[in-house]
């Protein structure tokens, strides 16, 4: 007796085909997810990218304080180059931060869709837009901007060296730490972010990592006069850690104390340490600890260098907030544009950026004349 319920029968089909959908039924569904995730990912970066551009446009003529960020062209070697090259002209230096930023957006939110998922990196890339110190210092001339492209374009090469160990992708990511190194010196601390990474999680490529971080560094540090003292190009002096200006370091580094804590606290959110976010939490929180301690040795506080920092708080927010509904993502991201809108829209003096780049541009050239007591004091007026 045959036993309808028992009988095998050849199959007829592909053996790719799914039990639970012997007719490819939902092989058409697969590939239009495909295509809708190839979407997501491309508005993760071009979203971020063109929010940023709009807002370097509506604030350009915004004010800047006059001797902002100033300690900071001493540690730039590119900088100085650049003055000595485009003749310190403000219009093209700006053109090139703006570009930097620009750039430096829409890689963050392509890092974080890969890293963790587009809508995430969309989000990141939007809140990173968001902040006013990213659209202020794209209109300046100064390294920050450049040096915010660089720590971005690093990571997401380091993440693409050690997902795939090779010669060229190694080689990709000593060059963006060359990069970063040469928009300022002390912004390779965000290796020792990288390097607790690697350490923790990626322990076989850990000696790869190692020789081209050293490699990468080292042209910088000879350009800065390191080790060796402060001389012509070195790193300048900035503040002594003390409460008082760590207390307004949040305000300096997100433009807007109140962001720094709602950005701080959404990274509490964004918790427990797993690879993607400990990698992040690295890059957050290492920098700042490392130029602390060195600024225990020596005045070195400066809290536009770890402006460099400011895509890994902006994607640990956007960690917490993908957890939510997206109508509280929406409440959030506005909660963000309104703190910062009275930065982004500053206008407090005349001239604006040109006025800040003339004084700049004085700097650039007393920084880059041959050192003496005379260049010194003219470099740092008594009240200025």
């Amino acid at each position: 007796m045959k036993d309808a319920d028992t009988i095998v029968l050849p199959r007829l089909a592909s053996t790719e085909v799914d039990v639970e959908d012997p007719w490819g039924e939902d092989h058409a569904m697969v590939t239009q997810a495909t295509t809708d995730t190839g979407r997501w990912r491309v508005t993760a970066w071009l979203v971020p990218a063109l929010l940023t551009v709009a807002l370097c446009l509506l604030r350009a003529g915004a004010a800047t304080p006059p001797g902002g960020g100033t300690p900071g062209l001493a540690g730039s070697p590119l900088l100085r180059w650049w003055a000595e090259v485009l003749g310190a002209s403000g219009p093209a230096v700006r053109v090139v931060s703006m570009v930097a930023v620009t750039a430096a957006a829409a890689l963050v939110g392509l890092l974080a869709a890969r890293l963790f998922a587009p809508r995430v990196g969309l989000l990141a890339g939007v809140i990173f837009a968001l902040l006013p110190t990213s659209t202020r210092y794209a209109q300046e001339v100064q390294p920050y901007a450049l040096t915010v492209f660089a720590a971005v374009l690093a990571t997401l090469l380091l993440v693409r060296a050690v997902d795939r160990p090779t010669v060229g992708r190694f080689a990709g990511y000593g060059a963006a730490v060359l990069l970063l190194g040469l928009s300022h010196g002390l912004a390779l601390l965000l290796l020792a972010g990288h390097g607790w990474s690697m350490f923790v999680f990626r322990r076989g490529v850990v000696g790869r990592w190692s020789a081209v971080a050293i490699l990468g560094a080292l042209p910088a540090a000879v350009a800065l006069g390191l080790p060796g003292g402060v001389v012509g190009g070195g790193i300048a002096r900035g503040s002594e850690p003390t409460l008082d200006v760590l207390a307004a370091t949040p305000r300096n580094l997100f433009g807007v104390t109140a962001l720094g804590v709602v950005l701080a606290g959404l990274a509490l959110f964004s918790l427990p340490l797993r690879r993607a976010a400990a990698l992040y939490t690295a890059w957050a929180v290492v920098p700042p600890l490392g130029l602390l301690l060195v600024a225990q040795a020596r005045p070195v506080w400066v809290p536009e260098v770890l402006l460099f920092t400011l895509p890994a708080w902006a994607t640990l927010g956007a960690v917490a907030l993908a957890r939510v509904r997206a109508r509280w993502c929406a409440v959030a991201l506005v909660a963000i544009a309104v703190l910062g809108a009275p930065a982004q829209l500053a206008r407090s003096m005349p001239g604006g950026h040109e006025r800040a780049t003339g004084d700049l541009t004085r700097v650039v050239h007393l920084w880059t004349r041959p050192a003496d007591g005379a260049t010194a004091r003219e470099a740092h007026p008594a009240g200025g």
